[in-house]
């Protein structure tokens, strides 16, 4: 008897995008890419919002999105989407999740979820960072994620978390690695650095919440979060948590020397947030993670992660990825070809990722969120770590300030 295909009831998961910048172009190139477990299941991206009517028809053409508005309400009232991508300035995701989720809808936000942007200050905008206590910030910024995690429970609908990090191959890998040795993570050092963003939202505290460490930070700092808590459930049932911070943060670019240069090779611009900082997480069972973060790093995008274990060493290069390394003599040999994020020049030595998208982990994370929707499920990047994630970032600016080390449950508790 001939083999017949069995016939699925095709099940489609509508998408809407908010926001048609850097983000959102890598969010519709890794949605378009979704090939999935789920045979059923067809996702498609139904529209953009963007308050530029150019940028945003551009953005849908480029990406073959049916429908281009500059108000996203037109997204909310559309039945076919179910689901809405949040990709604009950190001010504004809370905002946005919370009406995506009374109309229904289920979330994807960027990182980091939210923050503190100057809620209920005074005084002149430029002075938020300098004038409010991180104290209040690390309060406000809690009290913000739980309010964005209320709105989606209450409304039935998932908050889904956009840290790509913890989905890059070689952090998946590093998961079953320390699965299989059964052995205590001692230390995690990450780094995310580069020569700084030139968004204008990323160089006011009121837009981004914070520098480097919040922009840069929130990555590095996901990934290690989430591999104690791994590790604690594959042990013990429960997850690890982060018990304490100290951190230290700068502004390189403030240098007199550096000012006096005619040639900026990284950003220099930034108004009140910081472009340097590195914090150190001690988690409750005595482990810790260092994480180091800069804008003022040149030779394109760092991405890496290193695990010691005590009975292994594990190194996790997102980028620089040296799978294939090129040389050319002049940048005009590889003409329009794309090498990878943020580099300079394409003259010497450069390293370009064959894949770079799958390697930092997107199309996978855009998977397992359409699973989690359709199956019903917490996704792998949950609310969760959404929250410790900007907690831990807060905890760090306070302890820069205070210049000592802070005890999250304290602060959290309102101890301190």
């Amino acid at each position: 008897m001939a083999y017949r295909e069995p016939k699925y009831t095709m099940q489609e998961i509508g998408i809407g995008i908010i926001g048609a910048g850097f983000s959102a172009d890598l969010h519709a190139s890794s949605l378009h890419r979704i090939r999935g477990r789920l045979r059923n299941v067809s996702v498609k991206v139904v529209g953009v919002a963007s308050r530029n009517k150019d940028r945003a028809q551009a953005f849908a053409k480029k990406n073959n999105i049916p429908f281009a508005y500059t108000d996203y309400h037109s997204l909310l009232e559309r039945h076919e989407i179910s689901v809405i991508d949040i990709c604009v300035p950190n001010h504004l995701h809370k905002s946005l999740a919370i009406e995506a989720a009374q109309a229904g809808k289920h979330v994807i936000c960027e990182k980091p979820l939210t923050g503190y942007f100057g809620e209920n200050f005074e005084g002149p905008e430029e002075f938020v960072s300098s004038s409010v206590s991180k104290l209040e910030m690390l309060k406000k910024a809690s009290k913000n994620v739980q309010e964005m995690v209320n709105a989606a429970r209450s409304n039935n609908v998932k908050l889904m978390y956009a840290e790509n990090w913890i989905y890059a191959p070689a952090i998946e890998k590093a998961k079953r690695l320390i699965k299989a040795s059964g052995g205590t993570l001692f230390e995690i050092r990450a780094e995310e650095s580069h020569s700084g963003s030139h968004s204008k939202y990323s160089k006011q505290w009121k837009y981004s919440g914070g520098g480097s460490l919040m922009r840069l930070g929130a990555h590095p700092i996901g990934a290690a979060i989430h591999l104690k808590n791994c590790e604690g459930l594959i042990r013990d049932g429960e997850p690890i948590g982060v018990k304490s911070v100290i951190a230290t943060t700068g502004n390189l670019t403030k240098i007199s020397s550096f000012v006096k240069e005619p040639k900026k090779w990284v950003v220099s611009d930034w108004e009140d947030v910081e472009d340097w900082g590195t914090a150190i997480l001690t988690f409750t069972d005595g482990s810790k993670a260092t994480v180091i973060t800069s804008d003022c790093v040149l030779g394109g995008v760092r991405n890496k992660l290193e695990i010691c274990l005590s009975n292994a060493y594990i190194s996790c290069n997102m980028s620089p990825n040296t799978c294939c390394e090129v040389f050319a003599p002049d940048e005009r040999v590889f003409q329009d070809e794309y090498i990878t994020e943020k580099t300079e020049t394409k003259a010497g030595w450069s390293f370009p990722s064959p894949d770079e998208d799958w390697v930092r982990g997107y199309p996978q994370e855009m998977e397992d969120f359409i699973e989690s929707v359709v199956l019903n499920r917490d996704p792998i990047s949950d609310a969760d770590l959404a929250r410790q994630v900007v907690e831990v970032i807060y905890a760090s600016y306070l302890s820069a300030e205070e210049r000592s080390e802070v005890e999250l449950a304290n602060v959290l508790s309102g101890k301190v």
